[in-house]
């Protein structure tokens, strides 16, 4: 059967893809969200009239209400971020006062995470062909030419923050003309910006604030994001100043039929003889593969570029079997591809040549792609907000969409599918940053006093910690206190002392050996788990063997290799607070969060044969501590009423699953935490279970853990009862980064710990 013109219904194509009983059992929950009408306003008057002739004719009568109102905001001179759903149009709300803006002679700055982005951005401008607002991208992909002619004549720059941090304010002399007059700065995808990332894009923000303020400017900001908690709050934070919010979303929207989806168990075993669940990217492969043959245009969401690579050609594979014809309408899409692959590919989707495709988030954020049928998340996207940003990519022509959640092997997955309460109509999480994070906050006080000397005023703009920050950096020599102010004192660039990522540490070089080819690069931290000497590493589908790691000289040399396993490293951990900063108590258990200091060393890895998991051994390493100063949540309890044996196991199993289910209160990833957990503490001479950040000086996370430690710990509990494995599996209590081997683990005791911690929790 091949694609018809029309695809069927999302409901209709939903019942064929159930149409045996044990696709049936797959569903644990079918949602139908509703459709909305949409509410137009009117133009307002101040809006060019080159700008409505044009968008007129293309189909935009008129804005939405939620476009309209913050355009008025941000015209009045109020920084506004406006935060609803995916393809409501968000681009308009900012579109209008900043093309009025370059008609009344004003600059315009613009932000986005990805260059992607801001060249499908800058696309849509050119579309437009307003001839008096002068376009360009200005990113490490500009030549030198065309750098020049920005500075003197764009009044609408496409840029991203890190080539705001190394390329402009570093140089803002040069571009003084466009910061005289620069009316608006845009802040694209806003929710992006968490963590120890989203504090310094912060950092980066408040530094550009001071650098307008310096040639007598004070820019409007206008963020867009994605429905999330708390939009304001988050935008203060991230800007430094008052913003208000724009949330009722106006745009119409057809009905979306949103189906959860659990792989089913295998007969293979992993660790601990621990049953494993089908992949969810096979699962998934099935599924586009089964919805091409439909007819039903399908976008399938995939964590990670190998991952996606694996669903197209599982689909396609399938394709090949049952309709040859159809396998070449099925691709992959990712970052790293040229940029001419890409356009490639958006414009097969959108001229409906492909009917499938499988993507990273590369397609999340705000590539312009519409009119699709379905959409496949292939995982939890790690928030509600990216959840929902995935799926509202069907449906955007105003037609009903489906939306299936596959869940994977994970704690977090297998609770999302089994309480779907905690998906729908539940309010999207809160986005956690912390500018004040002293590792954060101090490189970026060195760039700034690089661009002009920080004085007095500057304290209140950087935040409550600089004070004692900056005689800090002027006792280490990094900056000099004169009269006016406080002065940077080195030749090197300022701007290379912050790292936006967070990763810590030098990056690694990965080298293939004979050639010298760089394949890519590993931060310190990480170098150890991924690089040490016998690791198997992947790139780009291929498979090398790493023969030496030098952290002296930051370089891996690595050789081609087809092993037939792959490795894990096993390491040590000893946990140390330093400071509380907070405790509550529930009856015999207390809770905490605080200061502490996190010692890890690698001492082996392990290797394991694939796809069965069968451990075929263990080699020792001898690599460095390493160690982390960061925030974390702990929680005690007093010779809990558990047999001696079951209480190490008990307390390492509910430390796995705690990490797992944090995400779903703060917007990390399980690879942002860490935990310890211990039968008797020496700090606090108790049973104690950590939770830290895995960032110098901490990201937010444990700290959002805290203040939502009840619901957190509750969820937690529920998700390892719900799982059907008998004594532990990856979907409850095992962790896919335990350096300790997923041992000693007990489930039941699992349960019974967190029981006795919850008994008189609140709420």
């Amino acid at each position: 059967m091949r694609p018809s013109e029309t695809s069927p219904p999302p409901v209709q194509a939903l019942d064929r893809l159930l149409a045996t009983p044990a696709r049936r059992e797959r569903v644990t929950h079918v949602e139908v969200v509703p459709a909305r009408q949409g509410r137009r306003a009117a133009w307002p008057d101040w809006v060019p009239e080159p700008l409505v002739n044009r968008l007129v004719p293309a189909g935009i009568e008129a804005p939405w209400e939620h476009q309209a109102e913050a355009a008025a905001h941000a015209r009045d001179g109020r920084s506004v971020i406006i935060a609803t759903g995916t393809a409501s149009g968000k681009s308009l709300a900012y579109l209008m006062p900043a093309v009025a803006a370059a008609h009344e002679d004003g600059s315009v700055l613009y932000l986005a995470p990805t260059k992607a982005l801001a060249a499908d951005q800058l696309r849509a401008l050119r579309a437009l062909r307003l001839t008096r607002v002068r376009a360009a991208t200005y990113d490490g992909d500009t030549p030198p030419d065309e750098r020049t002619w920005i500075r003197q004549h764009a009044n609408y720059v496409l840029t991203n923050p890190d080539m705001l941090h190394r390329g402009i304010l570093p140089g803002h002399g040069r571009w003084s003309g466009f910061l005289r007059r620069l009316r608006y700065v845009i802040v694209d995808e806003a929710h992006g910006y968490r963590g120890v990332f989203g504090s310094h894009v912060a950092q980066i923000l408040r530094r550009l604030r001071r650098v307008c303020a310096r040639y007598g400017t004070s820019p409007v900001f206008v963020l867009a994001s994605a429905t999330t908690a708390e939009p304001a709050v988050t935008a203060s934070r991230l800007t430094g100043l008052d913003v208000t919010a724009v949330t009722a979303d106006a745009s119409p929207r057809g009905a979306t039929t949103f189906a959860l989806w659990e792989p089913p168990l295998t007969d293979l075993r992993g660790e601990g003889g621990a049953p494993v669940r089908r992949a969810a990217t096979a699962e998934t492969a099935d599924l586009l593969a089964d919805l091409v043959v439909e007819g039903v245009q399908t976008l399938a969401f995939v964590r990670s570029r190998r991952g996606a690579e694996s669903v197209s050609l599982g689909a396609r594979r399938v394709l090949a079997e049952v309709e040859p014809g159809l396998a070449d309408r099925v691709a992959a899409y990712r970052a790293g591809y040229l940029a001419e692959d890409r356009r490639a590919l958006e414009a097969a989707l959108r001229g409906r040549e492909l009917v499938g495709l499988a993507t990273t988030n590369a397609l999340e954020l705000g590539v312009d792609v519409s009119g699709l049928d379905a959409v496949i998340v292939c995982g939890w996207p790690g928030t509600r907000a990216s959840l929902w940003q995935q799926a509202g990519r069907a449906g955007r022509t105003g037609r009903d969409a489906l939306a299936v959640l596959v869940a994977r092997d994970d704690p977090l997955d297998t609770y999302l599918v089994h309480h779907p309460e905690a998906i729908f109509g539940t309010p999207v999480e809160a986005t956690v940053l912390d500018p004040g994070n002293p590792y954060v906050l101090e490189p970026h006080l060195c760039a700034a006093a690089a661009e002009l000397p920080l004085t007095e005023q500057d304290l209140g703009l950087f935040g409550p910690e600089t004070a004692a920050l900056l005689a800090d950096l002027v006792r280490r020599g990094l900056l000099r206190r004169r009269p006016s102010g406080w002065y940077w004192t080195r030749r090197e660039r300022a701007t290379d002392l912050a790292d936006l990522r967070g990763s810590g540490g030098a990056p690694v070089q990965v080298v293939e050996a004979g050639t010298g080819r760089l394949l890519g690069t590993v931060d310190e931290p990480s170098a150890h788990t991924t690089v040490h000497a016998g690791a198997v590493y992947l790139h780009q589908g291929e498979t090398y063997l790493v023969e030496v790691l030098d952290l002296d000289d930051s370089v891996a040399l690595v050789s081609a290799a087809e092993p037939d396993y792959s490795t894990n490293a096993r390491d040590v951990t000893d946990i140390r607070i330093l400071e509380t900063f907070r405790s509550t108590s529930w009856g015999a258990a207390t809770l905490h969060f605080g200061s502490v200091e996190v010692t890890r060393q690698v001492v082996a890895y392990q290797m394991r044969r694939q796809p069965s998991g069968t451990v075929l051994g263990e080699k020792p390493l001898d690599l460095p501590p390493r160690t982390l100063r960061t925030r974390a949540v702990w929680w005690t309890l007093p010779s809990p009423d558990l047999a001696e044996a079951d209480l190490a196991g008990a307390a390492h199993a509910a430390e796995h699953a705690s990490i797992g289910l944090l995400p779903l209160f703060a917007t990390c990833d399980r690879w942002d935490i860490g935990g310890v957990s211990t039968a008797l503490h020496p700090d606090t001479g108790l049973l104690t279970v950590f939770v830290y950040d895995g960032h110098e000086g901490g990201a937010g996370f444990a700290e959002r853990g805290y203040s939502d430690a009840a619901g957190w710990l509750r969820a937690t509990r529920l998700a390892i009862a719900a799982c059907e494995c008998e004594a532990g599996c990856p979907s409850c209590i095992q962790s896919p980064k335990c350096g300790n081997g997923n041992e000693p683990l007990s489930k039941q005791g699992a349960l019974d710990l967190l029981a006795e911690l919850l008994a008189e929790a609140p709420g």
